[in-house]
Order: C-alpha cells, then sequence, then structure tokens
C-alpha cells in the first residue's frame, strides 16, 4: 500500500521512480535502484560528468528530487548547520542556506559529524535533520525555511545519526540518546508534534553509552496494516504510524544501533550493532514482547555494525567495517558464502541491475556480480577522499559524496 503511495507521487510528478532518490538508501530505505546502464568504472579522471566541492564536515547522503541534490554540512565544531542543493546536471551550488547557529554544541566524536542524518525530501520540500540541534522544513522552490523544531533534544554522546522518514502527512524520527530515548512524529506541513513515545527500555545497567543509538526507522506493511519498526540500543520496538501505540517489540541486546531494518516475505531484519543478537530475522505478527516467540534465525559471524544489509532476491548481503562481505539465505539465516574483499565500509552497499556496489571509507570502492558460491569483482575505483555517506542513484548516475565533494559518475559515450 505504502509502495503504492510512493508509486502514485512519482507519477504525479512527471517523472519516474528512477529520476528520484528521496531517503537514506533511496525509495522505501531499501538501497536498491531500478536503474540500467550505470557506470561499473570510474575515477578521477573516468566517467566524472561533474565534481563540486561541500564544504565543511557532514556525513549525511544525498537526496535527490527532480532537478535537485540536497545534503547537510556543518562546521567541524558544530556552531553552524547548513542544507546545500547542488544542481543535478551542472553541478552548482543552488543554495547554501544556514539552517542554525549552535551556541555551546556537545561533544561530536571525529569519526561523526554533526550533519550526520540524511534529509528527506518530497515534491516542494526537503526535511533537514541534526538531532538534538534542530530539524527543518525547506521550500525546495525558495530555500525558505516553512519550519523549524528546536525543542526535540536529547544527548546524543557522540554526535547525531538517526535520519527521519514519511509516512503520509507524518515525519518521524528516533532520538536515542545518553540520556532520553524517545520516537517523535511531526505533522510534515506544520511541524507540530502529532505523536511522541519514550522507549521504555529495560537497559542491562545504568550507563548512558548502552542507551544511545543512530538508527533510521522503517514503514512496513503487515496484513495490511502500517507498523514503523524503530530499532534501539537493547530493543527494536514497533509502533503503530497513526497513533504511536507499541504493537510489538523485541529485547536483542547491544547499542549504538545503526542501520534501519529490511522487510521481504513476511521477515523483518534488523541488525544489533555493537553487542547483542547481531542479526536477527523476525516475523511481525506478534503483539507485545515477542523476543521469545518471533525470532526466527540469528547471526552473529562478521555482521556490520554501521552499513545496512541488503536483500537481494531470497538472499541477504551485508559487507561489514573490515570489509568482509557475507550471503545468507535469507529464511533460514544459513550462510551461504563469505569472503574478505578488503578495505574499510561505513557507507551502505546499493544493488542495481544485477551489481552490488560498496563505497569504502578510504579512496576505493567495488563494483561486483554476486553469485550463489560467491562474489565476482568487476572494478575496483578509486575517488580522492573515500565515503562515510552512502550514495544516491537516479537516471543512469552515481551521486557519490565523499569527505570533500559530490560527484555525478556516469558512462560517458
Amino acid at each position: 500500500m505504502r509502495c503504492s503511495l510512493i508509486l502514485l507521487a512519482y507519477l504525479a510528478t512527471g517523472v519516474s521512480a528512477g529520476d528520484n532518490w528521496p531517503q537514506f538508501r533511496g525509495p522505501q530505505g531499501a538501497g536498491h535502484s531500478d536503474a540500467t546502464g550505470l557506470p561499473v568504472k570510474w575515477s578521477e579522471k573516468e566517467n566524472v560528468v561533474w565534481k563540486t566541492p561541500i564544504h565543511d564536515k557532514g556525513w549525511s547522503s544525498p537526496v535527490i528530487w527532480g532537478n535537485q541534490i540536497w545534503m547537510t554540512t556543518a562546521r567541524e565544531d558544530g556552531k553552524e548547520m547548513f542544507a546545500v542543493c547542488v544542481d543535478r546536471d551542472t553541478g552548482k551550488i543552488i543554495y547554501d542556506l544556514k539552517v542554525f547557529d549552535v551556541e555551546k554544541p556537545a561533544f561530536c566524536i571525529a569519526f561523526n559529524s554533526y550533519a550526520s542524518p540524511t534529509p528527506v525530501i518530497e515534491q516542494g520540500r526537503v526535511y533537514v535533520h541534526f538531532g538534538t540541534y534542530g530539524t527543518a522544513c525547506l521550500d525546495t522552490a525558495t530555500g525558505k525555511n516553512l519550519w523549524e523544531r528546536r525543542d526535540l533534544n536529547c544527548n546524543h554522546h557522540r554526535g547525531p545519526g538517526s535520519s527521519p522518514i514519511l509516512y503520509d502527512n507524518l515525519l518521524i524520527v528516533n532520538f536515542d540518546g545518553f540520556d532520553v530515548q524517545y520516537v517523535v512524529a511531526l505533522d510534515k506541513k506544520t511541524g507540530k508534534t502529532v505523536w511522541k513515545k519514550d522507549r521504555d527500555i529495560t537497559y542491562d545497567r545504568d550507563d548512558g553509552d548502552i542507551k544511545k543509538a543512530y538508527a533510521t526507522p522503517t514503514v512496513i506493511t503487515v496484513e495490511g496494516k502500517p507498523q514503523v519498526v524503530s530499532p534501539s540500543a537493547a530493543a527494536t520496538i514497533a509502533y503503530d504510524p497513526r497513533s504511536g501505540d507499541e504493537l510489538w517489540r523485541i529485547n536483542h541486546g547491544g547499542m549504538n544501533a545503526s542501520a534501519p531494518p529490511v522487510y521481504q516475505d513476511g521477515q523483518v531484519f534488523i541488525c544489533t550493532s555493537d553487542g547483542g543478537f547481531r542479526l536477527l530475522a523476525a516475523r511481525p505478527t506478534g503483539r507485545g514482547d515477542v523476543t521469545k516467540t518471533h525470532v526466527d534465525w540469528k547471526f552473529n559471524k562478521a555482521v556490520p555494525s554501521r552499513s545496512s544489509p541488503l536483500l537481494i532476491g531470497d538472499k541477504l548481503v551485508m559487507i561489514n567495517e573490515q570489509g568482509i562481505l557475507s550471503c545468507l539465505t535469507a529464511k533460514t539465516g544459513q550462510q551461504v558464502w563469505q569472503e574478505r574483499v578488503g578495505g574499510q565500509y561505513i557507507a551502505s552497499p546499493l544493488y542495481a541491475d544485477g551489481k552490488l556496489y560498496l563505497f569504502g571509507q578510504e579512496e576505493n570502492s567495488l563494483v561486483g556480480e554476486p553469485g550463489s558460491k560467491g562474489w565476482k569483482l568487476l572494478a575496483t575505483n578509486r575517488l580522492d577522499g573515500g565515503c562515510m555517506a552512502t550514495p544516491a542513484i537516479a537516471g543512469k548516475a552515481l551521486f557519490i559524496r565523499t569527505k570533500t565533494h559530490l560527484y555525478r559518475i556516469e558512462q560517458k559515450d
């Protein structure tokens, strides 16, 4: 049902689904694109249509609607936060807007940034989010700030990370801090709170590090009804998106959860990041605490703590921080193959036209074909800077944000 609504929104704008990349990991947050003809090889001198410097520091992914590409960035000291819009055709900066000033930003670990949450975009509006420092809705035609909220706060302890999502008339985002943990749904037109739910999770010990997380929620449809599946430290909770009422929860342990869940064929797949079950598959049909009744399988070997798994057919594919690429049978959790491809990976993998795209934290990125017995490497590509942000796909191009630039990568005739 949600897929149909998204498709109708695309058709209403006169563009196909492949022309837009509206949120973290693309349409429905799944990391898939229906694009064909994407480049396999690139470098600083090959298949670069344009390269645009993005000032300061931000790990948010680019989001795309029509001819606009939006992302956020911030001063390294966190005292100024910006939204940047780039022209998709030319790479020129359309808007460079200071959204927030912050007098006394809290500590942010160097590995993270003050602009790590990815915006979410729709026709006419982009929603930029900087965690505790503020959320704003901007008019994409004028850059005007339509509304903002700066009263939704938590202590991220090491910087913000959770990205917002849109569902119906709601903007939904997690606040899982060192001190407080909650999920909030805002009216996307006004920014007013529709509902706000405290996590109410029982933790192993009273240690703020154990309580923080950076995950992005996902909306799934189960038996004809929507659920917001929202990972946190120690537990994942599903909510009714219209009321915020809790539907079910799984107490899985772990902290620093960062990957959005993925869903297929009656199973939701959840990464618990540092500790806990690590990776699990669950049936989202229960009510209340379903830890002992609805978890189908667990897997804990070389599971990523930062990047998100991909569903490819009936397989679950993932790359961890140390460059170990794994393939599991989604239904059972049985390992099909696992191999070390090298490098370090924070950005989430993408899949398009039968090819798997892996974007390295350092300079190298890999393109290959996942098969039944392993991984066939097609190309090793290098851009200056390396990727902390997950790239976007639109048309026949990759839009890759490195630590310093945004690139349009497209096969040249």
